[in-house]
C-alpha cells in the first residue's frame, strides 16, 4: 500500500528554515505540507515569538515535539556533559524526537514524510551527512530535499526578505551577533567565538552555563568541560578568566570550527 507524500519543513527558528518553509508551502499546498519543530526548553523566548509569526504568516501551524526534559537533565541522565565535538542533548531532544514522529507518521497515518532543510551551499557537508543519516537511521529511508542548495542559482538573501518584504522581524540573537539562535545562546555546539559573545552580550547567561558546568564536574568527580582546548578540557570558569584578563575582543573574532545542531544529528 503506497502512503501519501507529506512534505516537512524542518523548522529551526532561524530565518533559512523559515524561507524554505515557505517555499515549500508555496510549491506544495497547506494540506501537503508541515511545520515540524523538537524544542529543547532552551530556547529564547524571542525565537517562539519569530516562528509563530512566520507560521501566521504561511498560513500554517507548528508540530511541537517536546521530550520533556532540558539538555542540562540529559547530561545528568547520561552521565555526559555535552561539549563542542558531542552533543548528547541533540540526540535524545532533537533527533530521537523527529525519527519518532517520522515512523508515527507511516505507521499512524498512512503518510510518507519528505523533510526539507535550511542549509545553505557553504554547508553542503552537512547536507551530506543529514542525507546519508536519514538514508539509514530511520526503519526505512526518508527522503531529504534542499532547497537553498538544489533549487535556487543564486544565494538567498533570507534575512532581507523576511523583514523587508514580509515584515517579520528576525530573532533577537541575530541583532545581537550571534551566528545561530539554538538553545538561547547556550548550545554546547558553541566554540570560543560563540561564548565570547554570549559573556559578552548576556554575561548573566554564561554564568548560568558555567555554575551547571561545575556543578555536573563535582556531582561525577569528572574532569569534563564544554570547551576544548589543547585537547583536553577547558572549563568556561577558566575561558571566563582568560577573557577577563585578555579582552574579549581577541576572541569574538575567532573562527569557530564548530557547527551548531539541527533538527537532525
Amino acid at each position: 500500500m503506497s502512503r501519501k507524500p507529506v512534505h516537512i519543513a524542518m523548522y529551526s527558528g532561524g530565518a533559512s528554515s523559515a524561507y524554505v518553509a515557505y517555499h515549500m508551502v508555496q510549491t506544495y499546498g497547506r494540506e501537503n505540507s508541515m511545520l515540524f519543530f523538537t524544542n529543547t526548553l532552551w530556547e529564547h523566548e524571542d525565537n517562539y515569538r519569530f516562528m509563530h509569526e512566520v507560521a501566521d504568516y504561511l498560513g500554517m501551524e507548528i508540530t511541537y515535539r517536546t521530550d520533556g526534559r532540558t539538555p542540562e537533565q540529559v547530561f545528568y541522565d547520561y552521565r555526559f556533559m555535552g561539549n563542542s565535538r558531542l552533543a548528547k542533548c541533540s540526540e535524545e531532544l532533537k533527533v530521537r524526537q523527529t525519527i519518532i514522529f517520522l515512523e508515527e507518521l507511516r505507521d499512524e497515518h498512512g503518510l510518507e514524510p519528505i523533510l526539507y532543510f535550511g542549509i545553505g551551499r557553504h554547508e553542503q557537508h552537512r547536507a551530506e551527512n543529514l542525507k546519508e543519516f536519514y538514508a539509514h537511521v530511520p526503519l526505512e529511508p526518508v527522503e531529504t530535499r534542499f532547497p537553498l542548495i538544489s533549487t535556487f542559482r543564486e544565494e538567498i538573501d533570507a534575512k532581507r526578505i523576511i523583514q523587508e518584504n514580509w515584515g517579520i522581524k528576525l530573532p533577537i540573537m541575530y541583532d545581537l551577533g550571534f551566528s545561530h539562535a539554538n538553545c538561547g545562546g547556550r548550545c554546547v555546539r558553541g566554540g570560543f567565538q560563540h561564548y565570547a559573545q554570549l559573556y559578552q552580550v548576556w554575561p548573566e547567561v554564561y554564568l548560568e552555563q558555567e555554575e551547571m558546568e561545575e556543578q555536573f564536574r563535582k556531582h561525577f568527580d569528572k574532569n569534563v568541560s564544554i570547551l576544548k582546548r589543547n585537547g583536553g578540557p577547558y572549563t568556561l570558569r577558566e575561558y571566563r578568566a582568560t577573557l577577563e584578563k585578555e579582552g574579549l575582543e581577541r576572541y569574538l573574532g575567532v573562527q569557530d570550527d564548530t557547527i551548531p545542531c539541527v533538527c537532525t544529528i
